[in-house]
C-alpha cells in the first residue's frame, strides 16, 4: 500500500457521500474483442444491485492508474500486466474525484471474484452495457466514454 488507507467516506456539502478519503479510481478495461470487463455489485455496497467497473478508494499518495490498477486486481483478477492504459477521465467535485482510468488488455482474459464486493464479473460487448442496470455515476458517464472506445 501506498500511503495512508482511503478506505472512509467522504461527505460533501449537500450529504452526499463518497468513498475514497483522497478520492476513487476505477478500470474501465476492454477486451481485444470489443468487451467491456463490468462488475455485479453485491447489495450490501453502495449502488448495490447495480453494475459497474472494478475500482475503489484511493491511497494518501498513489496515482489514480495505480489506484484503479490495484483496485481491479484486488476485485476482480485483473492482471497488471496485461493493462495497458489509455486515458484518463475525472469527474472532479472539488471535494471528492473520481477517476476513470480506461484501458486495453493486452489479450483477453477470464476474471476471479476476489473479494466480496462482487456478485457476478462480466465481459460485455460495448454495445450492450447500457442495457444492464448501471451504477448512476457510472450510467451518467457512459455515453462520453464509450463514445471513446
Amino acid at each position: 500500500m501506498s500511503g495512508t488507507s482511503g478506505d472512509a467516506w467522504v461527505e460533501g456539502p449537500d450529504g452526499a457521500r463518497y468513498w475514497g478519503r483522497f478520492g476513487a479510481a476505477g478500470l474501465l478495461i476492454t477486451s481485444p474483442e470489443r468487451e467491456v470487463l463490468l462488475q455485479h455489485r453485491v447489495e450490501w455496497s453502495h449502488f448495490g444491485g447495480t453494475w459497474g467497473i472494478p475500482g475503489g478508494a484511493r491511497h494518501e499518495h498513489e496515482s489514480a492508474v495505480d489506484a484503479a490498477v490495484r483496485e481491479a486486481g484486488e476485485e476482480a483478477g485483473v492482471p497488471a500486466g496485461l493493462v495497458e492504459v489509455r486515458f484518463t477521465s475525472v469527474l472532479d467535485l472539488g471535494y471528492w474525484s473520481y477517476t476513470t482510468v480506461v484501458a486495453t488488455a493486452r489479450r483477453r482474459f477470464d476474471p476471479v471474484i476476489a473479494d466480496p464486493e462482487s456478485l457476478e464479473l462480466r465481459w460485455t460487448p460495448i454495445e450492450a452495457v447500457a442495457e444492464l442496470p448501471l451504477h448512476p455515476r457510472f450510467a451518467e458517464a457512459w455515453p462520453g466514454l464509450a463514445s471513446q472506445l
